[in-house]
């Protein structure tokens, strides 16, 4: 599952930075990518939500928090 989750977020947001940090059932993600340049918070969460449903709804994942910023606002 791990691995395949980095490899789904690889591929949705390419030439981000990605961290995960996985507790249990728990997952912590972070990403810095540009392609979230002019999304609303919500939207920017939608988009990574999009790579862990499958997850969500098996409950193999029962928590994420996210926090996805753009490489401007991460360098500020």
């Amino acid at each position: 599952m791990q691995e395949d989750i980095k490899q789904r977020l690889e591929q949705s947001f390419p030439n981000g930075q990605i961290a995960l940090q996985f507790d249990g059932n728990r997952l912590t993600v972070q990403i810095i990518s540009d392609k979230f340049e002019g999304m609303s918070r919500v939207k920017r969460q939608q988009s990574v939500y999009v790579c862990l449903n499958e997850y969500i709804q098996s409950g193999e994942l029962h928590a994420v928090s996210i926090t996805a910023k753009t490489f401007a606002e991460h360098e500020s």
